[in-house]
């Protein structure tokens, strides 16, 4: 099915393309606000003719404080020289020299949502072809793009901004109320499906493909980080509930709500690990990094680096975390949270709510400065 989105996510996105032939494997990218962090991937045939990607190298870079705003690029210069020198550690780990790259993008301007589309057919005993199913994966993704079009400039103040689609996946089908794998070929009056669909600005994509061509990459195309840390567990392992995945990262806090198989939505908050740290530094009147070691020692038995009573540590942590779960908004959390899974699909009331939670960070390795 993904394939058959193929020049779909093309025409959307304008960018993206199938790697050299002579590549030696791919590099996985991630740009975050605190790392810049790379994988060096080994691709191989597995016996059903699969590609699949082993990882052979990893490396990490400490981003600068100006760098990166809530996970998007501010200052590509900085951004490319740190993610040089993650690449030259995962290259020089893993042996091998790839130029093809996959890109992660995080931002609470980048809007991932399941849009629903039912189709009743003029002919229920033609086979349904590729091309049908083309055209109504379109439509659905036109809605879409004019739907995430009025968010993003609702939410950033800006109107007319260029909205993209930075890609998408089918990750629901029914011909007739019965559930398909591949609808191509089967027969009915009516066909339904569900595409996850991640739009962003065109100015973080564009920061992004010139991060990777000053890298010398090939890029193949960028891809919404809470899909594909809900893409890594298999489905069957979640059932019926579902998860929420909850990524917590130096500038934003990506959820992934995954039910029935499949990704309902998504959603990037601008609020993370720095946030912490900026509160201790205002608090107690500490440099970031001072404050950034008071953070990590927090959790520890150890002696805290600065003459800071730990009750008071604790306090100051507990308040910000108080914002972060919405404790001092005027609207309840589960309230928010029924009107965000509202917008996932009018049946939300009919599913069992998520069972497992699946927390995912980052950070500096233990005892990493």
């Amino acid at each position: 099915m993904q394939e058959q989105l193929a020049r779909l996510r093309a025409r959307f996105a304008g960018f993206g393309s199938r790697a050299p032939a002579e590549a030696p494997g791919l590099v996985a990218l991630d740009v975050g606000t605190e790392f810049a962090k790379a994988l060096v991937l080994e691709i191989a045939q597995d016996d059903e003719g699969r590609q699949v990607g082993s990882v052979r190298g990893s490396g990490r870079q400490r981003q600068g404080l100006t760098h990166m705003q809530s996970g998007t690029v501010s200052d590509i210069d900085a951004v490319v020289a740190n993610c040089q020198r993650a690449l030259a550690e995962a290259r020089g780990m893993a042996g091998l020299q790839p130029t093809s790259a996959v890109i992660g993008i995080a931002g609470e301007l980048v809007k991932g949502t399941t849009s629903m589309g039912a189709v009743r057919r003029d002919d229920p005993h033609v086979p349904i072809s590729e091309e049908e199913l083309q055209r109504i994966v379109e439509q659905v993704q036109i809605e879409a793009l004019a739907d995430a079009e009025r968010r993003i400039a609702w939410e950033s103040g800006v109107e007319r901004l260029d909205v993209r689609l930075v890609h998408a996946a089918v990750v629901e089908l029914k011909i007739d109320g019965y559930p398909v794998s591949n609808p191509i070929g089967f027969t009915g009056a009516q066909l339904e499906l569900g595409v996850f669909n991640a739009f962003a600005p065109m100015v973080h994509l564009g920061a992004l493909q010139s991060v990777a061509s000053q890298l010398g990459l090939h890029l193949l195309g960028v891809i919404a980080e809470p899909y594909a840390v809900a893409t890594c567990l298999d489905p069957g392992e979640l059932g019926d509930a579902g998860a929420v995945f909850v990524d917590i990262g130096g500038g934003t806090t990506d959820v992934a709500l995954v039910r029935r198989g499949g990704i309902a939505g998504t959603k990037m908050l601008a609020l993370g690990g720095r946030a912490f740290t900026k509160g201790l530094a205002e608090r107690f009147a500490l440099s970031f990094a001072r404050a950034e070691s008071l953070k990590l020692a927090a959790g520890t038995d150890g002696e805290l680096p600065e003459r800071v009573d730990r009750e008071n540590l604790a306090a100051a942590l507990s308040e910000d975390a108080a914002v972060w779960l919405g404790a001092g908004s005027r609207v309840p959390v589960r309230r928010r949270c029924r009107a965000a899974a509202d917008r996932h699909g009018a049946g939300w009331r009919r599913v069992v709510a998520p069972s497992a939670v699946c927390p995912e960070a980052g950070g500096p390795r233990p005892g990493a400065p």
